[in-house]
């Protein structure tokens, strides 16, 4: 049974966590805090958060900090961890290691790592040094920091986001294609912060070729975030380009910007494959299988899509596309969540419509989704959803 104060000392950690939201990936986020009983009272001595791969974990930054300020009273304290402490050599040695030499009297962690090859290890080596070990407070919290590293490791795909932006009757652009701005200066600030959270940005080539897309994280449009990070600490996601057609050419604006891209292409002929253009260097082309849809057109196999970011440990990517592509993904169960921005207006007549899912021909068949939270940004809505039937 958790004590309030473990409550509390845990809900630190997680709030330490979060300052990596932006910078940790694709490792997962982690807070960690030390506890002691300094002068007859518990007292927080050490604190740390994981801030970049390859960088010290939360536990070893928390260490260095008692040790710089409570050196006299680490040994003994308690640990508090986002998530159980890892027990192998990779980037950094392991952090259980690290507690049991500082004389860690008891650990707890808010989940256990979700990779099945380690899963338990960590807490397992720490009891067999004598320390007791604890896990489950605040699990649900925990989660939430790392909803890509957990269906990553347990799926072996990225968790998937959707963002969509509309009219409130649901138009994403006029008849003509015009469609800047539909939504307020505050719903695109808040993309820009979608953006940077993610590890890559998954869409098509129209959206490069209709709407002059660069699909960055543009410092300029992060807003309050600028306060929290400073510039070169924010990455820049990969850019995913499906273009099962072949029509990009590097030419094009969107490839003056120096930032990864893979780039999706369709099927190619040996006599066209000695004609491509060559290709920045920071430009990847991939094929993929290629399935079928409605018409009977050769398209990009999203599932195996997912697959390869996966197995590139891409493990938070956002779909930025048109109402095709986003339908497909929805079509093919393979959303994760929904964010959909609408603005206060009503566009009428013949505009786009917000996704286009053409083999869905019934109710019975339709899309379901749960609402977790509507908020207003500036003038706008804000609604996130979760796909219940995936």
């Amino acid at each position: 049974m958790f004590s309030k104060q473990d409550n509390h000392f845990m809900a630190l950690a997680i709030k330490l966590a979060k300052q990596g939201h932006y910078t940790t990936s694709p490792n997962p986020r982690v807070g960690c805090v030390l506890v002691n009983s300094v002068d007859g009272k518990e007292q927080v001595i050490g604190t740390g958060f994981h801030q970049k791969t390859g960088q010290g974990h939360a536990e070893v930054n928390a260490l260095l900090q008692a040790r710089n300020e409570f050196s006299d009273e680490i040994k003994g304290a308690t640990a508090y961890v986002t998530l159980e402490p890892c027990s192998h050599f990779g980037r950094t040695p392991p952090c259980a290691q690290s507690l049991i030499d500082a004389g860690i009297k008891r650990v707890v962690a808010a989940m256990v790592d979700p990779n099945p090859e380690v899963s338990g290890r960590g807490l397992k080596m720490l009891e067999q040094a004598g320390i007791n070990t604890e896990y489950g407070l605040l699990e649900n919290e925990a989660k939430a920091l790392n909803l890509g590293f957990i269906q990553l490791m347990t799926q072996g795909v990225p968790y998937v986001r959707v963002k969509l932006a509309a009219s409130l009757d649901g138009k994403t652009a006029m008849q003509s294609g015009e469609s800047k701005w539909i939504t307020s200066a505050d719903a695109r600030r808040d993309v820009q912060r979608l953006r940077a959270q993610s590890c890559a940005i998954i869409s098509g080539a129209d959206a490069i070729l209709t709407d002059n897309a660069k699909m960055t994280v543009r410092w300029s449009g992060l807003g309050k975030l600028q306060e929290s990070y400073h510039k070169e600490q924010l990455r820049q996601p990969v850019r995913v380009v499906i273009d099962s057609r072949n029509r990009l050419t590097p030419e094009l604006d969107f490839f003056h910007h120096e930032y990864t891209v893979i780039l999706i292409r369709g099927e190619i002929d040996e006599t066209t494959l000695e004609n491509l253009p060559a290709w920045p260097h920071f430009v990847e082309q991939v094929q993929l299988p290629m399935i079928k849809n409605h018409l009977g057109e050769n398209k990009t196999d999203l599932r195996a899509l997912l697959k390869m970011l996966g197995q590139r440990d891409l493990n938070d990517v956002l779909v930025e596309s048109g109402a095709n592509l986003a339908g497909a993904f929805f079509e093919q169960d393979l959303v994760d969540e929904l964010i959909l921005y609408q603005a206060p207006k009503l566009m009428g007549g013949d505009g786009k419509n917000l996704v286009e899912m053409p083999n869905i021909t019934s109710l019975s068949q339709a899309k379901s989704l749960s609402i977790t939270d509507v908020r207003m940004l500036g003038c706008d809505i804000r609604i996130t959803a979760k796909l219940i039937n995936n």
